[in-house]
């Protein structure tokens, strides 16, 4: 522009200025659309009570049952693997929507949906159609292991509730018991989560119980199980299918209602109740994990809450889509 004049160089710099205003304003545009989405004070405004109201129903609801802990980090972790975390899992079945609880790995398994219509009835008092069932739930979980002696976590908020649900999204998303290694790391990679992510998840195991059908197969037929743990459950499991399938094991044979780093001491001493713990520790690439848990309960308790963050970003509906479900088990 050597041989411009000052009027002509005035319109290019002006015009220069103006483009670079329109490039600030669309990446603000989507820096703002990007920190929309969740946050760990979403309700800080809106629903000052709602984290506290939540806390005292799972606390109470845990020092009832124990093992309701480990049942509500269950229905997150089901929840969350299914259209993300959108609380289809809570919606019953209708004449027009087929829910998920009645799919393969949900049926006369998952459990704890009145706790949770509980905590919802218990936030709507403190501030009606506000919250989410599924923020209901995230917080639940975070609550759950707490309440247990696990890690705490501040827990993004913001989703709000599908009005739709996926049975055939949870009869193929959910890895099932027998999984192998890669099955596992396979379709937690399906989700955007790490194989590492994926063996600090599995910790969640270091509470709740099985039922037999879960772990049958792998106490009669797999060599990679301690002899007599296998005859001890054995006594509580016949072989036949059909008979004693619902009756209960410690997924953590020593402290099943306690949050910590136990469930891959058992592993190292091939004691996993399922096939799908045991594949973690049986000479694969997730071996030394495996054992720097053992070494450090502090590191897997990062790595779990690192891992529960990212759950928790599992494809959240946010801004207009969806809704806030008044009743958790139906839509509005």
């Amino acid at each position: 522009m050597a041989g411009a004049s000052a009027s002509e160089r005035r319109v290019g710099t002006n015009n220069a200025n103006a483009l670079l205003c329109i490039v600030m304003l669309v990446v603000t545009a989507f820096a703002g659309g990007a920190s929309a989405q969740l946050s760990t004070g979403f309700y800080s405004s809106s629903c000052p009570g709602a984290l506290g109201a939540v806390k005292s129903a799972v606390q109470s609801a845990v020092a009832k049952e124990p093992r309701m802990g480990a049942s509500i980090l269950r229905l997150f972790f089901h929840d969350c693997f299914v259209q993300g975390c959108d609380g289809s899992l809570l919606l019953d079945d209708t004449s027009s929507l087929q829910g998920e609880k009645t799919a393969k790995p949900n049926n006369g398994s998952v459990r704890g949906f009145e706790v949770i219509d509980a905590v919802k009835v218990a936030v709507e008092k403190v501030c009606p159609g506000v919250v989410s069932c599924a923020d209901v739930l995230a917080v639940a979980a975070r609550d759950s292991v707490v309440a247990l002696g696990g890690p705490s976590w501040e827990v993004k908020v913001g989703r709000r509730d599908s009005t739709t649900a996926s049975f055939s999204g949870a009869n193929n998303n959910i890895p099932p018991p027998t999984s192998g290694l890669a099955n596992l790391t396979a379709l937690f990679a399906a989700q955007g989560l790490s194989q590492k992510d994926m063996v600090a998840l599995s910790g969640s195991h270091t509470i709740g119980q099985a039922r037999c059908t879960s772990f049958r197969a792998h106490i009669y037929n797999d060599t990679n199980i301690d002899n007599g743990f296998s005859t001890t459950l054995q006594a509580g499991c016949p072989l036949t299918s059909g008979s004693g399938d619902n009756n209960l094991a410690p997924l953590d044979l020593q402290t099943p209602t306690t949050f910590e780093n136990n469930y891959y001491k058992n592993l190292i001493g091939k004691k996993g109740l399922l096939h799908s713990d045991q594949e973690l520790f049986n000479g694969g690439a997730t071996d030394p994990q495996v054992q720097s848990y053992v070494s450090s309960q502090s590191t897997f308790f990062a790595d779990f809450v690192a891992g529960m963050i990212k759950m928790g970003d599992i494809s959240p509906l946010t801004g207009n889509n969806g809704e806030i479900r008044k009743n958790c088990r139906k839509t509005n």
